[in-house]
């Protein structure tokens, strides 16, 4: 009524009053009364605002990628961001004057593309699909020393890279060229385990052939050493028998003295005896055969004699007219010594 406008902004935003020409008041949360005809208001957001953003650009490489994020930024100058840009108020005290509050959030955008272009320009591909977190980390600071951003009095409180994409060819070469890779270390992999296999079941076989060179070594061993003995006790033997051979030979020499001692000790009984004989035959030689046959009867048996005396009537029986010998004689006789 009468011009005379209410106005109340929310603590969040900044208020400043101008009238004519003259900056009367200004603040946050600010509520008062003006006069809309000689009154001008300018308002500024000073929260913080999140402005996401995607744009394509080329790698070192020449591949062209999609980039999307988000900026989050505050107006921590407000007086020198009214001095940049128009935030002036319409009469109404609702709608904004000009389009300058719209620019805002799209020149960070741009200085962000900026930045982006150099950063990616300076990595290939797979290197910038790969580096996110530093390509933020080199917009971050970018951003906080650009010029055009202190210019403006705004203070980017944060910068995040949602996503990197390639086109769509180039995705599907790459997803292929990482399968094929995937794949490749697959191989690999089962190579690897079946040479791993390999050389566990040689080392097996070398452990089990080293085992088997092992007891057949330790078998020769004991085969060396049962031979050592049998030839030691081969040679023991050998040295008995020679013991015992040396031993006969010696009891035979011994024999054979004996026995040539005996002979001559014999030869010498026997040249003893025939002397003996001879000396008895030369004295018996010169005896009446008479008075030795004498002799030898008188040393005989009654049986003999008359066995005696029987030979002598045979020798004499052509003499012998007639003989007769009773039974009771042969029976005495054969009884035994008749004058028993």
């Amino acid at each position: 009524m009468f011009g005379i406008r209410f106005i109340k902004v929310a603590p969040t935003d900044f208020v400043i009053q101008f009238r004519r020409g003259e900056r009367v008041r200004e603040g946050a949360g600010l509520a008062f009364l003006y006069f809309a005809p000689t009154t001008s208001l300018v308002l500024i957001p000073i929260g913080s605002i999140e402005v996401p953003f995607i744009f394509e650009e080329v790698t070192a490489d020449f591949q062209q990628v999609t980039v999307q994020g988000q900026i989050t930024y505050r107006v921590a100058d407000p007086q020198r961001l009214a001095q940049s840009m128009n935030f002036a108020l319409t009469p109404n005290g609702r709608d904004y004057a000009s389009e300058d509050a719209r620019k805002l959030p799209q020149r960070l955008v741009n200085q962000v593309q900026v930045l982006t272009r150099v950063a990616l320009q300076a990595l290939p591909l797979r290197q910038a699909l790969g580096r996110s977190d530093a390509l933020v980390a080199a917009l971050h600071q970018g951003l906080q020393g650009a010029e055009v951003v202190a210019a403006l009095g705004v203070e980017v409180l944060g910068l995040s890279i949602l996503a990197i994409r390639p086109t769509p060819e180039t995705a599907r070469a790459l997803e292929a060229e990482a399968r094929e890779q995937v794949l490749r270390q697959a191989d690999e992999a089962i190579y690897a385990r079946r040479n791993a296999a390999v050389e566990q079941e040689r080392s097996i076989k070398e452990n089990e052939l080293n085992t088997e060179i092992a007891v057949e070594n330790k078998k020769r061993q004991i085969k060396e050493a049962q031979m050592e003995a049998e030839k030691s006790v081969a040679q023991k033997r050998r040295e008995l028998r020679e013991a015992e051979m040396a031993t006969q030979i010696a009891l035979e020499e011994q024999k054979k003295d004996l026995i040539a001692l005996s002979t001559v000790n014999a030869r010498q009984e026997a040249e003893t005896r025939a002397y003996g004989v001879a000396t008895v035959m030369q004295a018996l030689s010169q005896t009446d055969p008479r008075i030795l046959e004498v002799l030898t009867q008188a040393r005989m048996e009654p049986n003999q004699l008359v066995a005696l005396a029987f030979k002598e009537l045979a020798e004499g029986a052509q003499r012998i007219g007639q003989l007769n010998i009773t039974p009771d004689l042969l029976r005495e006789l054969m009884a035994g010594n008749p004058a028993d």
